[in-house]
């Protein structure tokens, strides 16, 4: 099999794994030596029109899994294409895509091939080729296996910006019957050891920025280098029987426990051959974006799960609306809130404002009263903020708030409801990710170059 077939299969199999994100690591770039650079706030990817996400390579070391986990298309008994890339191909490709701009770091998971220590033992090798030998800069995010030696996770994160371990399933007991060879415990336990390692550097890294050391000549010490960028996680949606409410739990469970960068949400799809326990049917991926807009909202504007959870009914969040909006039609004594004079908590929970606008707020009402005019400067959505607030010129009609009505009048136009429906297997339209290169083929290691087709 030559490297280009390999490269289809392997960057498709990798689709499957949303927890690719680049950001919050350290600063670091090439003019003074090496290969590669990142941005403090870390790379700003580019999407294609399909969704795809084209500034990492995205690949799977290996598709071929010994493991039997039923909802994964890789497992061991699936009747599926199986490759692998050896260290050399993927440090290769890494480095030839970079060069020819197609690419700004590396995304690398792996089916476990023979044991989770050899795995692991091969991922770290690739990012240790990079940085050690080929001096790469760029962004690494490294899946991690949680039952592979420490020393190995330890020394993965010396190399990578990120490390995640996924959770797979939001309970113990669903991971237990779904993917009886991983345990939940050692997950979990895995996870501790990367958070305690992280802040260690951390811990150390801020204490070298104020402290000199007299042996350097005055100059600061170099602290330990342990994924500055932090550690992730991805949960499966809709293979098991977990409703919004587990999930949620679980999500705020882990940041907590464990400060995670992010929780990412996968909804389950539907593969050949799939075991009697799965769904037959894939779950909305209007439910998937649910949950993503709940997680912001537990992170950033203050809620709660109870009260995120609050706006739908049975432990599932509302899938017509997004989860600020039905809290706040199911708490409307709460409102309307006077844009210049409530507070910035009061402020982050009426539909239609986002952190960043509130932020504004704050800043400006300080020298003028803002009107409707204002926020529609702002790009506030004024169908969708009007009857929660007042402003120096606008106050909700008498009565509007409470009109039975209110929430079909607020339903969004685009039809995002109506696009989630359940479709049998096979039959849900959802975002592909296409093999990196696209009609025009890229060129591989030691091939000439191509023209780049525009995005």
């Amino acid at each position: 099999m030559d490297l280009r077939e390999k490269l289809e299969i392997l960057a498709d199999a990798a689709k499957y794994d949303a927890s690719c994100a680049s950001s919050g690591t350290e600063k670091r770039d090439s003019r003074e030596g090496g290969l590669g650079s990142t941005e403090g706030m870390g790379i700003c990817h580019a999407y294609a029109p399909d969704g795809r996400c084209i500034s990492l390579l995205k690949v799977l070391l290996t598709n071929a899994c010994v493991f039997d986990c039923a909802y994964c298309i890789n497992r061991a008994s699936s009747n599926v294409r199986r490759a692998r890339f050896s260290v050399r191909e993927i440090v290769g490709l890494t480095l030839d895509f970079y060069r020819r701009n197609y690419i700004e770091g590396l995304f690398l998971s792996s089916g476990i091939i023979r044991s989770p220590d050899y795995t692991m033992e091969q991922i770290v090798r690739v990012a240790r080729e990079l940085r050690e030998t080929h001096g790469f800069k760029g962004y690494i995010h490294l899946k991690t296996i949680p039952d592979a030696d420490p020393a190995l996770l330890a020394e993965a994160g010396r190399h990578a910006d990120r490390l995640s371990i996924n959770v797979e399933l939001p309970q113990a007991g669903s991971l237990k019957a779904l993917a009886p060879e991983k345990d939940a415990g050692a997950i979990r336990l895995a996870m501790a050891g990367l958070r305690r390692r992280i802040d260690e550097a951390r811990e150390a890294k801020a204490e070298s920025s104020v402290v000199r050391v007299a042996m350097s000549g005055g100059r600061r010490a170099t602290a330990p280098r342990f994924a500055p960028a932090g550690q992730s996680t991805q949960m499966i949606v809709g293979a098991d029987s977990s409703d919004d409410a587990a999930i949620l739990d679980t999500s705020v469970h882990l940041y907590g426990a464990y400060r995670l960068k992010r929780v990412y949400f996968s909804a389950y799809s539907p593969i050949p051959d799939a075991s009697s326990i799965l769904p037959p049917v894939a779950p909305p991926l209007v439910r998937e974006h649910r949950l993503y807009q709940a997680d912001w909202l537990l992170r950033f504007y203050g809620f709660t799960a109870p009260e995120v959870l609050a706006g739908g009914e049975g432990g599932m969040l509302d899938l017509e609306l997004d989860p600020k909006l039905a809290w706040a039609l199911k708490h409307r004594a709460v409102f309307p809130v006077d844009v210049n004079r409530a507070d910035r908590e009061m402020l982050l929970r009426v539909p239609g404002l986002g952190a960043k606008t509130v932020e504004r707020i704050l800043a400006a009402r300080h020298v003028r009263s803002f009107r409707m005019a204002d926020l529609a400067r702002l790009r506030v959505n004024l169908r969708k903020i009007a009857p929660f607030v007042t402003t120096a010129d606008h106050h909700p009609r008498r009565g509007l708030l409470d009109r039975a009505d209110l929430r079909n009048l607020l339903l969004p136009k685009d039809g995002l409801a109506e696009r989630a429906t359940i479709l049998p297997a096979g039959g849900m339209i959802r975002p592909v990710q296409l093999p990196l290169f696209g009609p025009a083929p890229l060129p591989l290691p030691g091939q000439g170059a191509v023209p780049v087709a525009a995005a």
